[in-house]
């Protein structure tokens, strides 16, 4: 093979928003739904920041027809004089990468907003956009077009009496497609900025369709947002909250235990969510079990040399960490983990004092706590011989015994190239291994429904075989010390079938992922294979026949045969290893779904009631949410791959 000449020629150089436009992917994520969300949060972001620095009150974002997106606050306005570069700020804002007012804390003290690339980037990747700003009693708008070029000057229009900022645009086709945003995805952000700032008001209003609108409006902040997430659930004290300020760090949490057998930590850093983390999680931790085993010797519940677990202390708690602070480290431009070492120390400080006095103010409630966490610590104890069987066992060894006849191992120890397929019952089990890429496919087959992560308690879920035999497999252990670099296989399908009984196993395996093996979520790993649920062939079998995953689908296929066999697949069982490899595994030819995170506070409130035990709040939440499916792509999104 002749190599390529390789000159100076071929370097290039990109010039202003042209590099956005090529790799879109480094600034939003990706060009699917979750990317044109992105879009769309980069302005409601630069409203939040006018919040947080004390000047807008009030936003207002509109869906519009035609898939035009509106984001209007009554912030200061963005400014309209001549930079010192000889550009008209605005411009400059929309059309320079690294421009804007969040580099010096002189107008924004806190912001989520810190590249200065956000607007830059939704102009970059719109057809067009339109700037309004109403400051200083005079209105002036901007127009941009055709990926951030300038389709005229900044005008003035008048006199006004508003405030504030408005910006039109309309996502580029070129870039999303047909992609349309989903109005409960929109809806479940915009909720959860207005329980992090009290007080503040956001309206959103829907005009695709028949339209509808809604405003969000939490006057007591994170109080609210933790009863609103622990909805279903069997709580046992009051919500608690509590705040400080620890250097030019301002510290606010809110928590509440109640009888789940998790635990779960939402934190957030100037609005933004820290879906991975960082070093305020660790402080606030490390703060809550010091402070709770204090508390257990001097009450003399706990008298053993060894401390109580931190899990073990944390177990049936949801608590909401949330900082405003200057110059934050977030890992991306996507922002998902907090890197500045100095939070730690801050969060420990105020979480300390506050625990303490929460204690000592509430003995009954400290007791009930500290003996839960005694009774965790013994169902731990039962727990940690499952996870050292999953460290013990060996890739490809057989080395682990309970799994021999069970598992049905591949070839290839990458596993960044490995494929585990979960497969419900072992007659779609057989059919998988021998229709499978024994190279990179493995099979596990489960017998059974397993049980619910969401009630069952630790003990008893890690013991369970079919919940055992995953754990092993997979090979990452079990919270809270799973780790995705001991993964053996970087995509994990469920296959099961299309039918009640299979939905019904997909939700008790995505619920006990979501619990004890999150980050496998978070990282994409997790996939639903698509089986096709008609098969449609000619009578006489003249040609090859044709495969369809709905009705729909199916109907306009049959309408290209004379005279059609169609036949409805009940289960898996139904497909010999051929059909089955060449409809559902094969990496050519499937369809498959990727499961994701795309909203942690959304995803916690939705596992906990879907899969709780509280069936007034499971109906309720089903009615409210009449959508909701397979089709959606949101809170748990589900993208084709």
């Amino acid at each position: 093979m002749a190599i390529a000449s390789y000159t100076e020629e071929d370097i290039r150089v990109l010039e202003g928003l042209e590099a956005v436009r090529k790799r879109p992917g480094m600034y939003i994520g990706s060009t699917g739904i979750r990317g044109l969300h992105h879009l769309l949060q980069e302005i409601v972001d630069n409203a939040i920041d006018e919040a947080l620095a004390g000047a807008c009150t009030e936003i207002t974002v509109r869906l519009e027809k035609e898939r035009v997106l509106s984001v209007r606050d009554n912030g200061r306005g963005i400014p309209v004089g001549v930079h010192e570069t000889g550009i008209p700020t605005p411009q400059l804002v929309f059309t320079r990468l690294h421009a804007g007012g969040k580099f010096s804390t002189a107008s924004y003290k806190v912001s989520g907003g810190l590249h200065g690339v956000g607007a830059a980037v939704v102009n970059a990747l719109s057809q067009w956009l339109e700037v309004e700003i109403c400051r200083d009693g005079r209105r002036y708008r901007q127009r941009f077009r055709e990926g951030g070029g300038i389709d005229g000057p900044l005008e003035e229009l008048g006199r006004t009496r508003k405030r504030g900022s408005t910006v039109r645009f309309l996502p580029d086709r070129e870039i999303f497609g047909d992609l349309e945003l989903s109005y409960r995805m929109v809806a479940d952000r915009l909720r959860e900025l207005c329980f992090l700032n009290a007080g503040l008001t956001i309206h959103l209003e829907d005009l695709r369709g028949e339209g509808r609108k809604e405003t969000f409006r939490f006057q007591e902040g994170l109080t609210e947002f933790v009863a609103y997430l622990n909805t279903g659930k069997r709580t046992v004290h009051p919500v608690h909250s509590f705040s400080g300020k620890s250097g030019t760090i301002f510290v606010e949490v809110a928590f509440q235990y109640s009888d789940a057998y998790s635990e779960s930590l939402l934190s957030f850093v100037n609005c933004i969510n820290t879906v991975e983390g960082g070093y305020h999680e660790t402080g606030f931790r490390s703060a809550l079990t010091r402070v709770m085993n204090e508390y257990a010797r001097k009450l003399g519940v706990w008298r053993k040399k060894e401390n109580l677990a931190g899990e073990d202390l944390r177990e049936g708690l949801l608590a909401i960490l949330s900082l405003r602070m200057p110059e934050t480290e977030f890992e991306g431009q996507t922002k998902m983990k907090l890197g500045n070492t100095e939070a730690r120390a801050a969060v420990e400080a105020v979480t300390s004092a506050h625990m303490t006095a929460f204690l000592e103010e509430n003995p009954d409630v400290a007791r009930k706590l500290l003996a839960r966490a005694t009774s965790a610590r013994q169902a731990r104890e039962a727990a940690r011989k499952v996870r050292e069987a999953s460290r013990k066992s060996k890739s490809g060894t057989g080395a682990n015994t309970s799994l021999n006849g069970k598992l049905t191992r591949c070839s290839s120890r990458k596993p960044v190239d490995c494929e585990l397929f979960i497969v419900e019952g072992d007659s779609a089990g057989g059919n998988a291994k021998q229709g499978r890429d024994r190279r990179t496919q493995a099979i596990l087959p489960l017998r059974g429904k397993p049980p619910n992560a969401q009630r069952t308690a630790v003990k008893k879920l890690l013991s369970n075989k079919e919940f055992s035999a995953v754990i092993q497999t997979i090979g990452g252990g079990v919270h809270p010390d799973f780790s995705l670099r001991r993964c053996r296989y970087h995509k994990i399908i469920l296959l099961a079938d299309a039918d009640e009984d299979g939905a019904h196993i997909r939700c008790l395996l995505l619920t006990f992922f979501y619990r004890f093996m999150r980050p496998l979520l978070l990282g994409g790993y997790i996939y639903i294979a698509r089986p096709p649920l008609y098969k449609i062939a000619s009578r006489k079998g003249r040609s090859k026949p044709t495969y369809a995953w709905t009705r729909q689908e199916m109907e306009a296929i049959a309408r290209r045969y004379r005279n059609p066999t169609i036949q409805r697949y009940k289960g898996l069982g139904e497909m010999n290893s051929t059909q089955l490899w060449e409809t559902t595994m094969n990496p050519e030819t499937r369809s498959l779904l990727q499961v994701t995170i795309n909203d942690t506070a959304a995803a916690e409130r939705q596992v906990s009631i879907l899969m709780g035990d509280e069936p007034a709040a499971r109906r309720q939440f089903i009615v409210e949410t009449i959508d909701f499916g397979l089709e959606d792509d949101e809170i748990l999104s589900l993208s084709r791959s």
